[in-house]
Parts: structure tokens; C-alpha cells; sequence
């Protein structure tokens, strides 16, 4: 009865690390009396809510191809998406980025002129506001800054 099972152990890391989260959140989200409250500048996150982005290369928007452009508008549109699997989970299964629950990230088409396919350029988003885009199919990220 005295025996904690690896399961419970990670069962109970899990509940702890949950417990910070939302009381260290908690804790930078009330303001002074009268504060205004302050927004991101910059679309460019240097820290996920699960994982540092600081090691990425960033890249500005401007500097990727047109597409990634359009790509963009389209996220921040809400599409249409002109592929199916626009707006899908990805599931970073590769382990470039940074660790994060399943359905953080979602995946977009890049389109390639000139290709049939979907091609390998994509835009990859998080769910606190990071852009990634990969032109070599997921074999590596940089980090978009979508203001510039």
C-alpha cells in the first residue's frame, strides 16, 4: 500500500507541474490597481507556453517566399485553406520543435510554383501565436516574425 508506481509518480509530476502553471499564471496575469494592461509587440514569441524558442533562427516574413505571405494572410483569415490538410495538427513527430501537448501546433501549405503536390514548404503555428515555416518538409525550422 506504502508503493507509488512509476505511473502514479508521473500522474502526480504531471498534477504538480499543472498546479504551478496556473498559479504562476495566475500570479503574472493580475496587474497593479489602474494598470493598463500590455499586449505582445511582436508576433515573434521567444517563449512558447511549453518550450523555449530562443535557439531558432528567426527570419522575417518579408525575407521568406511570396507564398509564405499568402500562407499567412490565410491563417490569419481563417482560410479557405486551398488543401484539406491546411489547418491540421501537426505532431512535431520529428522533435524540432519545442515539447508540447498534441493539437498545439497546426500545420499550412506553402504553396511551391511549378509543383503538383502540396510541396515541402509549410507554416507551422502555435497556439501562443509562434510561426514556423520549413522549406525542407520538417528537416528544419526557423522562427517568422509576420510583423516585418
Amino acid at each position: 500500500m506504502n508503493r507509488i508506481t512509476a505511473s502514479m509518480a508521473k500522474t502526480l509530476a504531471a498534477f504538480l507541474l499543472a498546479v504551478v502553471g496556473v498559479v504562476g499564471l495566475a500570479a503574472t496575469s493580475v496587474a497593479a490597481p489602474g494598470a493598463a494592461p500590455t499586449l505582445p509587440t511582436s508576433a515573434v514569441s521567444t517563449r512558447a507556453a511549453c518550450g523555449n524558442t530562443s535557439g531558432f533562427h528567426r527570419v522575417d516574413l518579408s525575407d521568406l517566399p511570396s507564398q509564405a505571405t499568402d500562407t499567412v494572410e490565410l491563417i490569419l483569415a481563417g482560410g479557405p485553406f486551398p488543401y484539406p490538410q491546411d489547418g491540421t495538427v501537426f505532431q512535431n513527430r520529428e522533435g524540432l520543435l519545442p515539447t508540447c501537448a498534441s493539437g498545439y501546433y497546426h500545420e499550412y501549405t506553402v504553396k511551391t510554383p511549378g509543383s503538383s503536390t502540396r510541396g515541402a514548404r509549410r507554416i507551422v503555428t502555435g497556439s501562443a501565436g509562434e510561426y514556423f515555416y520549413t522549406d525542407d518538409h520538417y528537416a528544419s525550422f526557423d522562427l517568422v516574425d509576420i510583423n516585418s
